[in-house]
């Protein structure tokens, strides 16, 4: 096939675009600046894909046989209005046109199977809202000129070369031998996808008639707690864990921030719990997650090996655990 990647340099793109190759299709890949490290393998487009013009521009005379709609700018958000511009730019003899979703389109809400409504044009959290309105874009498109869409909701995604402050954010401090803030009692509850489950079931779906005009949840079957993560995380670095329970309440009132630096819980892993139940996936794509343990592993020697993350202050953290870490006699 030829298979046009809209994002194909980082993390999950950068994945399916080898695994694209090494399946024996044509890769092209569109981003808004020029270089990429496939080589003359993979040709590529220039262009921003939230300005119609310009994708316009780019595409005039190709023509794709897929396309993965892989990338959400998180300075100026992707709107559905962005995402139905670009389906019906790239033609009408696509045989898929997969869009990276997320677990947020559901809004909130706990064990979500595909038919749940997702969350309302109003929702405050335009992340959320982006993501919902656009695959509502895709289905009509889907239902009224036949756009072979298929939408993939997954929770946080984790592997080798993660761009967000995330996994590192814990083995920084686990190999450290620092103490771990927990927020609150630490029961909150959290999904996750090993990157290359995640590729899987994008390839998947592009051999399987039948993905046409579905959405799949794509995660592990089991959310873990905030402590367990932890937990999980020392166990693939072989150490053990010390932990301090914070109130989530006087976190924040100190400064600390679930996004952004004084960070204290890896970026964006302290939100209210969305979780998915996954047998769609399992039963029509033949889909099969792997253990989170093993994905663990084989991101920690990654990280062992190759990532160097900036220098971190500690200065926010020491504080809080000088005021919540038990006092030994």
């Amino acid at each position: 096939m030829q298979v046009l990647v809209i994002g194909g340099t980082l993390f999950i793109g950068k994945l399916l675009v080898k695994e694209l190759l090494k399946a024996g299709h044509k890769v092209t890949i569109l981003h808004r600046k020029p270089g990429h490290g496939f080589g003359k393998r993979v040709d590529e487009l220039i262009a921003d894909r939230n300005d119609a013009a310009s994708l316009a521009r780019a595409l005039t005379g190709r023509h794709f046989d897929a396309v993965y709609d892989n990338v959400y700018d998180w300075e100026r958000g992707t709107t559905a209005d962005q995402v139905s511009a670009t389906a019906r730019l790239v033609g009408d003899k696509l045989q898929r046109y997969v869009f990276l979703s997320s677990v947020a389109a559901y809004g909130d809400g706990l064990n979500h199977q595909e038919g749940d409504g997702l969350a309302k044009d109003d929702h405050p959290d335009s992340y959320v809202r982006n993501k919902a309105q656009s695959e509502r874009a895709l289905f009509r498109l889907h239902q009224r000129h036949g756009l072979p869409a298929v939408t993939l909701r997954p929770p946080y995604v984790y592997g080798p070369d993660n761009p967000f402050y995330r996994e590192q954010f814990f083995w920084d401090r686990l190999k450290a031998g620092r103490p771990v803030l927990i927020p609150g009692d630490g029961r909150r509850l959290m999904q996750f996808v090993y990157v290359k489950d995640l590729v899987a079931a994008g390839l998947a779906v592009l051999e399987i008639p039948g993905a046409v005009g579905h959405a799949f949840n794509v995660a592990n079957p089991r959310p873990v707690s905030q402590l367990d993560l932890v937990h999980s995380f020392a166990a693939a670095a072989k150490v053990q864990p010390v932990t301090v329970h914070v109130p989530r309440e006087h976190l924040q009132a100190a400064g600390g921030h679930p996004m952004r630096s004084p960070l204290y819980f890896g970026v964006y892993y302290d939100m209210a719990p969305i979780t998915m139940v996954t047998q769609k996936i399992q039963r029509v794509l033949k889909w099969k997650a792997t253990p989170f343990e093993q994905g663990l592993k084989e991101t920690y020697r990654w990280y062992s090996k190759e990532y160097t993350g900036p220098a971190q202050n500690f200065d926010f953290e020491d504080k809080m655990i000088g005021i919540y870490r038990p006092k030994t006699a």
